[in-house]
């Protein structure tokens, strides 16, 4: 078994206006790298759509029509004070949560062990009922609550190591003892949530907020002293990555201090767990990172730290 990638073009074609961080040369840059030799053995696969059932189970059903009502045939659409949409918007959207359920069938079928999904809007910061922070529908959830409904895994757990809090993802985990999600990230920092105190029904959030200027060391120690082992203690049938390389040093957005060698060594960190406790199950979403070659890299470093898990 291999690694798969899975992206869609359609992902390109979500534009915010010029100037705006979140732009389709993100992806394209990270596509780029990955059509290196080094990648050859990638099982690289068309992202499906996601449908009204899969959105479905991570937000209500009149929320996911008014965000696809409300795409634009042309220009933009003000979504909220920093997530715009244009007419290419809501395709990708559909196709970026549509990879992670693909991603997640892959590998529950064995046809992969792991898989990236390098797709864009990201996810992680769209509530249930709200798109916020770059994010219209929330990738990851979408493929965690599928993970359940079609086949048929009960403890499924969420790691972020993008530098900004993930959110929405918390809100929809929060109060379901068997959904597990912990984030490492900068604080102080949009969106403003993520303290240590915030620990769900039953200690099913783990975050390890980090202070800017922090370097990859106390990214690592986040990870060894309060990550892994609460992981480890979740013991959860799969894995998925909410993978944002925003927290590297020349981000723009953001002042942690990484660089992509600690994005390898979480990644290898992260499926070593998985190895021992769910057969190496791993399922890994783009989120954010701002710097286009530095993103790239990141990525890069992640994806082979995937392949050699």
């Amino acid at each position: 078994m291999t690694t798969a990638l899975i992206t869609h073009p359609a992902c390109l074609l979500h534009e915010p206006p010029h100037g705006h961080p979140e732009r389709p040369a993100r992806l394209r840059e990270v596509l780029k790298l990955l059509e290196g030799d080094e990648f050859r053995a990638l099982i690289r696969k068309s992202a499906p759509a996601a449908s009204m059932e899969d959105l479905g189970r991570a937000h209500p059903r009149e929320f996911v029509e008014a965000i696809l009502d409300a795409i634009p045939e042309s220009g933009f659409v003000q979504i909220d004070s920093d997530t715009i949409a244009s007419p290419g918007s809501g395709e990708a959207a559909l196709r970026a949560a549509g990879a992670v359920v693909e991603a997640v069938d892959m590998v529950m079928a064995g046809e992969v062990k792991n898989a990236f999904c390098a797709v864009r809007p990201p996810g992680h910061h769209a509530t249930p009922t709200r798109a916020m922070g770059f994010c219209l529908f929330n990738s990851v959830a979408v493929g965690a609550l599928h993970a359940r409904a079609v086949h048929g895994l009960k403890r499924i757990a969420v790691v972020d190591f993008d530098v900004h809090h993930g959110n929405g993802t918390q809100a929809m985990f929060t109060r379901d003892v068997d959904l597990f999600y912990a984030s490492t990230h900068q604080s102080p920092l949009y969106p403003g949530t993520g303290s240590a105190d915030e620990t769900g029904i039953a200690h099913n959030i783990v975050n390890v907020p980090l202070p800017p200027g922090a370097s990859g060391a106390e990214f690592r120690r986040a990870f060894d002293l309060v990550i892994l082992p609460a992981l480890e203690r979740f013991a959860p049938e799969l894995v998925i990555i909410s993978a944002g390389f925003d927290a590297h040093r020349d981000d723009p957005l953001a002042q942690l201090r990484l660089d992509e060698s600690d994005f390898a060594w979480a990644t290898e960190a992260i499926c070593a767990v998985a190895e021992r406790i769910c057969a190496g199950r791993v399922v890994s979403a783009l989120e954010g990172g701002y710097d286009l070659e530095a993103t790239a890299r990141s990525a890069g470093a992640h994806v082979r730290a995937l392949m050699a898990a």
